[in-house]
């Protein structure tokens, strides 16, 4: 059983959002350091950023209006230097960014398909969706959608309240509120999007899902703060590796709009 939600979703639009904003960051510095929260709905967006890097809120305002396709909404934008401790934690090389537990899994069939199905069904409608596959049993709600869909799926439950219209006007967003659609059946103790690769949310999570991939077996890992080691590699490569699947993507606001699969 799985559930996948599409980028417009509200709250994979606050994951693109917040990785948007890691984006506009790694265009300012090489390695910079950030953690971005992100909660929108209602016309308006909340974002507060914690970074080494100078913001230009005029920039950040356009990745808003962007994503969500709607140049109305109010951007409310807090920008503050990372704290001097974290900070000070990788002056001298590469380090864990932070603790963090985190779990591996090798993708079922079910989860591919859905995956596949999710894909499909957003590359038509392009509106707010959410799909549920148990066994069998497919499940879709997707916005903006008639008969046409359940013409095309006619085995599934479609839209079983009828028709609706989704986005950030009937629902709120908020960053990392979606992990069970992002990572399938992994497990961590963060959240995987609106942060830098130092972050072990985002490269130890990477690192585990594609290590369970190629293994076939269950990853299990952990971590503290400053390690420079983790799973007996350097933590230096383990960022190299996310980095390298980061960049294959098109950069941390792609990564958001599917997660891991």
């Amino acid at each position: 059983m799985i559930e996948k939600v599409n980028p417009m979703h509200p709250d994979k639009v606050a994951d693109r959002i917040a990785g948007a904003v890691v984006d506009l960051a790694y265009k300012v510095e090489e390695n910079p350091k950030i953690a971005v929260e992100v909660l929108i709905g209602h016309g308006v967006c909340h974002i507060i950023a914690e970074t080494s890097a100078e913001l230009d809120r005029v920039e950040v305002c356009k990745a808003v209006h962007r994503i969500t396709n709607c140049s109305k909404i109010m951007v409310d934008f807090k920008c503050v230097r990372q704290d001097s401790h974290l900070s000070e934690n990788q002056s001298n090389g590469i380090r864990c960014g932070d603790n963090g537990i985190f779990k591996g899994v090798p993708m079922s069939d079910e989860q591919i398909k859905l995956g596949s199905i999710a894909r499909e069904i957003y590359a038509k409608y392009g509106t707010d969706g959410k799909y549920i596959l148990d066994g069998d049993r497919l499940i879709i709600c997707q916005s903006h959608a008639g008969d046409e869909l359940k013409a095309e799926y006619p085995d599934a439950i479609v839209n079983p309240i009828g028709e609706w219209t989704g986005g950030t006007d009937v629902d709120t967003g908020a960053t990392n509120r979606k992990l069970g659609s992002d990572m399938a059946d992994g497990v961590t103790g963060g959240g995987l999007h609106g942060k830098d690769l130092s972050k072990a949310d985002v490269s130890v999570n990477i690192y585990a899902f594609l290590k369970a991939q190629k293994t076939r077996e269950t990853i299990f890992l952990c971590c503290a703060i400053g390690d420079d080691t983790i799973d007996g590699k350097p933590y230096s490569e383990i960022v190299d590796t996310a980095r390298e699947y980061i960049n294959a993507l098109g950069g941390f606001e792609k990564f958001a709009e599917w997660g891991l699969f």
